[in-house]
């Protein structure tokens, strides 16, 4: 695959026509059997957790790794000789070693899993040097850093994959095979979100073990190191796409429609003080910091096609875990919460359904053929579908499921929604990242088992 990285470095193709037609860009690209090789950046708990999903794939070759924390890449380097796999190229001198990583002729493929605040700037090397990128969520933090993703993989014509592992849930995936077939008839309306008690993540000292303490920052572990701070800064759903990922396959965004406007308002923010307090006094010097981040968060966004889509944000407050989907059409609903659906004319008149008869018919066919592999992967399984879509979508060199126009608008919530908040609730009007193409994209066929391409 160096032949190709070499040609993608210096060409310089421009236009989102390079989506439509992938196979038209790289007409040599090489047969789906080769090895791919991979590398790693950030290999903390998320990206060990697909690192080790990438071990246990017979046509990857794990050939670099990059963290600057020694222990990280320790843990690393012992899962990969555990497998009988050969010692990687190391990097990680300093903050800024993954662009010499890039720059490895070792490298076709990056999964990238680190902070927020490094994933655009690190997809967009990738990009520039060729090497297809796996891009962790969120994908961006501001609307110029959507642009960003967009414009360097027009610029460049190298992929991109956001790994959004939700998307490949089983029963949402039951879901969306029960909207294309149209069970729900013409579809309406959506809700969908991140409810999640995160506090005990957004604050550990180190010392507690993990999920305790009320530290973060330089004194924080793991995501408590840099997560907390987006609390304290930022007032906005900072965490989007676990729940519109999902719905933004169903309504078909970037493919025949796409988000339109926005609003956004914010509650007041009580959690993370108390829980500060509660659990290291009132006191504790961090019981003095004021949260900006409101409690719940709640957008409302319209699309293009007519449809409405409300998102939730709700990690500083306790509460079970949630996505708080619901999917919405002219003949029925589901809604995961209470796991029920109503499909008229089929379901007793105004009696919910319980969802597990209906998912189990329209379980989708890749869950159908490869659930028993999946099964230990992470998050149910999910993140096994996530690593083979990568993979086999960078080892043909095609368009990924989800690719840089869905990170870009699915993550540009969170910069609108701070906006709105600011403006008091005042619209927002979503950036078209397809300039005007998402009326020509065909819609993603999720109904396909592999991504594989012989040429």
């Amino acid at each position: 695959m160096n032949s190709r990285r070499n040609f993608i470095k210096g060409s310089a193709i421009v236009g989102a026509g390079i989506t439509l037609a992938p196979n038209l860009v790289f007409p040599n690209t090489k047969y789906s059997s080769e090895k791919l090789k991979i590398a790693f950046i950030g290999v903390g708990l998320r990206g060990t957790n697909h690192l080790n999903n990438a071990i246990h794939r017979k046509d990857t070759e794990i050939t670099a790794i990059c963290d600057i924390d020694p222990k990280r890449i320790e843990i690393a380097l012992d899962l990969i000789e555990k497998d009988g796999r050969r010692k990687p190229l190391v990097f990680g001198n300093n903050e800024n070693d993954y662009l010499n990583l890039l720059d490895s002729k070792e490298v076709d493929a990056v999964i990238i899993a680190t902070p927020w605040l490094w994933h655009t700037k690190m997809a967009v090397a990738a990009m520039k040097a060729g090497v297809y990128a796996g891009l962790e969520v969120s994908a961006s933090q501001t609307i110029e850093e959507c642009w960003d993703l967009v414009n360097t993989h027009e610029a460049t014509g190298t992929h991109m994959m956001f790994l959004e592992n939700v998307n490949f849930r089983r029963d949402v995936m039951a879901v969306l095979n029960m909207v294309k077939q149209n069970v729900f008839g013409e579809m309406l309306h959506y809700r969908c979100g991140y409810q999640h008690d995160l506090r005990a993540v957004k604050f550990n000292d180190g010392k507690q073990p993990y999920g305790g303490g009320v530290e973060f920052g330089e004194k924080g572990l793991s995501e408590a190191k840099w997560r907390t701070k987006h609390s304290v800064y930022r007032n906005g759903d900072t965490y989007p796409t676990h729940g519109v990922g999902p719905i933004a396959a169903m309504a078909d965004i970037n493919r025949g429609n796409r988000f339109t406007s926005m609003t956004a308002n914010a509650t007041k923010a009580v959690g993370l003080h108390k829980y500060v307090v509660d659990q290291g006094g009132k006191d504790h010097p961090n019981a003095k910091i004021k949260f900006k981040q409101g409690d719940i968060i709640t957008s409302t966004i319209e699309c293009a096609n007519g449809e409405t889509i409300i998102v939730t944000h709700d990690t500083n407050l306790p509460r079970p875990y949630s996505l708080g989907f619901r999917v919405q059409g002219a003949n029925g609903l589901w809604e995961k919460d209470g796991d029920r659906i109503y499909i008229e004319g089929e379901s007793q008149p105004h009696r919910w359904d319980d969802s597990q008869e209906w998912l189990k018919k329209y379980d989708h066919p890749v869950w159908k053929k490869y659930g028993e592999e999946a099964t230990g992967a992470g998050h149910g399984g999910m993140d096994y579908f996530v690593m083979k879509a990568f993979v086999e979508s960078a080892i043909a060199n095609i368009a990924p499921p989800i690719d840089a126009y869905d990170a870009a608008a699915w993550s540009a919530i969170t910069p609108l929604s701070e906006a709105s908040i600011e403006n008091n609730g005042e619209p927002q009007e979503f950036p078209d990242f397809t300039r005007g193409q998402w009326v020509a994209r065909a819609p993603y066929d999720w109904m396909k088992a592999e991504y594989k391409v012989k040429f």
